[in-house]
Formats: C-alpha cells, sequence, structure tokens
C-alpha cells in the first residue's frame, strides 16, 4: 500500500483524483474533480477508501462522502455499484484506477445496473430532470458559493504537505 501511495503522489500529474491520507495505512478519503460536461462539472467529490488487510487481493470499501444524485450511487448512504468494486475486481488493479472508474462512471452513469432506482428511472425517463437535480445536488454539495471548497489543487497540496508525517507514522 505504501509503494503504491508514494506511485500515486509521485504519478498523478494531469489527473483529477487525489487521495488524502488516514490516521492509519488502512483509512484515506479520495478526493474527485467533477467531470467537464457532466452535471458534476466544478465539484470535488469526496470517497471514504478503507483498504481491506487483504488488499490488493481484494477491492477496496469505498463510498461517496458527498451526497451524489447519480444511478450508480445511494443517494441516501453513498455506497456504490461499480463492478470493480466487487466482483470485477483485480489485484492488478490500484486504488488510483478504482477513483479513475469512478470518475468515468461519473460521465457515463449504467441505469440498468442501479444502485438507487429512483434515481436511474429519473435519468432513464426524464434525463432533463435528472440533469437539473444533478446539477442541483453538485452545486449544494460539492461546491461552495459555485466554487470548490478545497480544488484539487489544494487538496493534493494538503495531502503532499501531509504525507512524509503519515508516512513515517505508517512505515
Amino acid at each position: 500500500i505504501k509503494r503504491e501511495m508514494d506511485n500515486f503522489r509521485k504519478d498523478n500529474k494531469g489527473e483529477n483524483v487525489s487521495i488524502i491520507p488516514g490516521n492509519d495505512i488502512l483509512h484515506m478519503t479520495g478526493v474527485i474533480e467533477g467531470p467537464d460536461g457532466t452535471p458534476y462539472d466544478k465539484g470535488t467529490f469526496r470517497v471514504s477508501i478503507e483498504v481491506p488487510n487483504d488488499y490488493p487481493f481484494n477491492p477496496p470499501k469505498m463510498k461517496f462522502i458527498t451526497k451524489l444524485w447519480h444511478p450508480n450511487v445511494s443517494s441516501q448512504t453513498g455506497a456504490i455499484c461499480l463492478d470493480i468494486l466487487k466482483d470485477q475486481w483485480s489485484p492488478a488493479l490500484t486504488i488510483k484506477t478504482a477513483l479513475i472508474s469512478l470518475q468515468a462512471l461519473m460521465c457515463a452513469p449504467e441505469p440498468d445496473d442501479p444502485q438507487d432506482g429512483v434515481v436511474a428511472d429519473q435519468y432513464k425517463n426524464n434525463r432533463s430532470e435528472f440533469d437539473k437535480t444533478a446539477k442541483f445536488w453538485t452545486q449544494t454539495y460539492a461546491t461552495n458559493d459555485g466554487s470548490p471548497p478545497d480544488s484539487n489543487a489544494e487538496a493534493a497540496a494538503s495531502a503532499a504537505a501531509a504525507w512524509p508525517t503519515w508516512r513515517e507514522a505508517n512505515s
């Protein structure tokens, strides 16, 4: 996990995802910038990440902390329906690829395999209302007056500043 986090920090150029270390090596927070051209644009979304003891043979447990109006995310709990976080996980995948996959899911929802049936129904049957609701939720929960509460650059700088202390504590 330490090596993966070091590689994530070093190789995270141009990515719109980052990780903020937690109190221990098995708990962290992912930060995903809302994809351009989607109702999530300009939002900053936080994801709770719990790494199991048998990682990378089993996937990390992830759920959105930031409320998100999306067919594959529970609007109540933040639970995520994504195959690579369940039965399609491979030890070749990483936490970074999982976060990038979540960002891709924000661009291309899978309403036929929903986590939230109400949201999926709205997505399939009233797309303009879905877009309007998703954008409202983004502005309400993932931004502050239309701008991210802390930009991805600030989150990355915060994570980089915390990294040496976190790494020493978890060595």
